[in-house]
């Protein structure tokens, strides 16, 4: 074990990209128990194994759904509708932001994407209105990890795949924490309105401005409810819903919008390829290692470590988020998931949480993670866009970051936060 991690540090520090590590890591752990390479030959097997799951094939398709409904103009739709509705608040944009980004949520399903979508757009008009970049950066990142909260969510979907979980009941638990992110993070701006002296619009908005503005935005506000719609109601799976999101995503870009030529497509397949490529790289590796920590039986042996600190279910969710919150600042996300589910996922079970609000937890710790230094997606995403430090961004992100993670104990710890959806609609037992 202690030859494993070794590996695993050693080329982490060396730069090496992330699913390479995991694969390297698997194998020196399978050649560990045998050094004959007899396990050796199951490495191969264990790693299309990791991939021979239907509902991943969902997230490409949500992933190129959101490429084409973000190259045809519908963020600035929906910065429109949203700077309608709150744009008046002192603050007005940096509200708009968060808005915004509960909107852009039911299209891209990625913090990235978000991050990236805003930083070319809300940060230089918010700079332009007087916001300093560091803050309009901090706002944009605080607001993207809404994106694979409020579904879809690529996070949800390997989650639901890995640990048999109903992606549906997940998509559905997390509308509430996804809004209540947004809700805290607009007080906390609305806390620092008058600190800071954020600009402030002088007229509200007219009836007729907030009618044109839904009006424009209401073809990007059905695509969600279409995708939750069917796999809420249990008319598509995931999977088909994330297709019909492509097609519909086709038919807004070319034919309504005309913003989106067939060029386009291949510049937007081919990164739907990159962006899928590197994702299905960590899980397949993952799975690798995945398998040699369960021959190692390490899962029990953390779950036991963790019950022998004490059995009380709010002490061992705490040391859960501790764990998943501190290794998150320093490690890829989806390699994360992979790796510490089927670990954590088991001693929630023993503690009486139900799976879909275990796995939301689990979630939504990562999702934090991407906006934490020193290799928050989101925050290197925000610095190459907009040319910022990331110093100075984290620095103004901490007001964010402390609300956001009171949230996440709020979800922990108030288990109806997550679950009255699912319960409404009938996806979970509990």
């Amino acid at each position: 074990m202690i030859t494993v991690a070794l590996t695993f540090v050693v080329l982490m520090v060396l730069g090496m990209p992330v699913g390479y590590v995991l694969g390297i890591t698997g194998m020196v752990g399978m050649w560990s128990i045998d050094s004959s390479g007899r396990f050796l030959t199951m490495a191969p097997d264990r790693f299309f194994a990791g991939l021979d799951l239907f509902t991943f094939l969902a997230m490409p398709f949500f992933i190129l759904a959101g490429e084409i409904m973000n190259r045809s103009g519908i963020t600035d739709r929906l910065i429109g509708l949203a700077d309608a509705l709150v744009g008046y608040l002192r603050g007005g944009m940096a509200h708009s932001n968060m808005v915004a980004s509960v909107m852009f949520a039911g299209l891209s399903g990625a913090a990235t994407a978000d991050a990236a979508a805003f930083g070319n757009t809300l940060v230089p008009a918010m700079v332009k209105k007087g916001y300093t970049r560091p803050f309009a950066c901090a706002v944009t990142a605080a607001g993207s990890i809404i994106g694979p909260t409020i579904p879809p969510s690529n996070l949800m979907v390997i989650y639901g795949s890995l640990m048999g979980v109903s992606v549906a009941g997940l998509f559905a638990a997390g509308i509430l924490p996804g809004l209540l992110i947004c809700l805290v993070c607009m007080a906390v701006i609305a806390a620092l309105g008058r600190r800071l002296n954020l600009p402030k619009s002088e007229h509200r908005p007219s009836l007729r401005r907030i009618l044109v503005a839904f009006k424009d935005g209401f073809a990007a506000l059905l695509m969600p409810v279409m995708i939750l719609g069917a796999i809420l109601g249990g008319i598509t799976t995931p999977t088909e819903a994330a297709s019909i999101a492509v097609f519909y995503a086709l038919v807004m870009g070319v034919f309504v919008y005309r913003k989106v030529g067939w060029g386009d497509l291949v510049d937007m397949l081919v990164r739907t390829a990159r962006i899928t490529g590197v994702v299905f790289l960590i899980i397949a590796s993952a799975s690798i290692v995945g398998w040699w920590m369960t021959f190692n039986q390490i899962p029990q042996a953390i779950a036991a470590a963790f019950l022998a600190v004490s059995s009380e279910p709010a002490v061992i969710i705490a040391l859960i988020l501790a764990l998943l919150l501190l290794i998150g600042m320093f490690m890829d996300i989806n390699a994360l998931l992979i790796i510490l589910a089927p670990v954590l996922a088991p001693l929630t079970v023993t503690i009486g949480m139900d799976p879909i609000h275990a796995g939301i937890m689990i979630v939504l710790a990562l999702n934090i993670s991407l906006m934490t230094p020193p290799v928050g997606a989101c925050l290197f995403v925000l610095a190459s866009v907009t040319g910022e430090k990331i110093e100075r961004i984290a620095h103004s992100l901490w007001p964010f970051l402390l609300a956001e993670i009171a949230v996440l104990f709020a979800v922990a710890y108030w288990p109806s936060l997550t679950l009255a959806v699912p319960r409404l609609l009938g996806l979970t037992a509990s």
